[in-house]
């Protein structure tokens, strides 16, 4: 079993940036992914990173950025412009190995170990 620890969720205001952090033994050599679960929705993915090279929903970039430090076994989560439809507990996710999906279309059932997840929540 992996272990994966997120850390960085909080209460923030509306407008502000929160950065979270996940640490995975060995994540250097994997894909890794951040997904987000609000009250009475499905868990939804919001980005990947296989080896460096990041993906997104449809391939689009937008208010969330994801970002590896190799040396750290350790991915970013950079959120800017948050909104209270952010709120909500974020999980990073692991495979056990890379899978790399240019359209960007992962799911949950792509990664094999996670997080107990970190909340995030945005004031109005």
């Amino acid at each position: 079993q992996v272990h994966v620890a997120e850390s960085g969720g909080g209460l923030v205001q509306a407008g502000d940036s929160l950065k979270l952090s996940c640490t995975v033994p060995g994540g250097d050599s994997v894909t890794m992914g951040w997904f987000r679960q609000a009250p009475g929705q499905e868990r939804q993915f919001i980005a990947a990173d296989t080896l460096g090279e990041p993906a997104y929903p449809g391939g689009v970039v937008g208010r969330f950025t994801i970002s590896r430090d190799g040396l750290r076994n350790t991915v970013h989560l950079q959120m800017n412009a948050l909104t209270p439809e952010d709120t909500a507990i974020y999980y990073c996710a692991a495979r056990e190995d890379t899978l790399w999906k240019s359209s960007g279309h992962y799911t949950a059932s792509d990664f094999h170990f996670w997080g107990q997840g970190t909340r995030v929540t945005v004031s109005s």
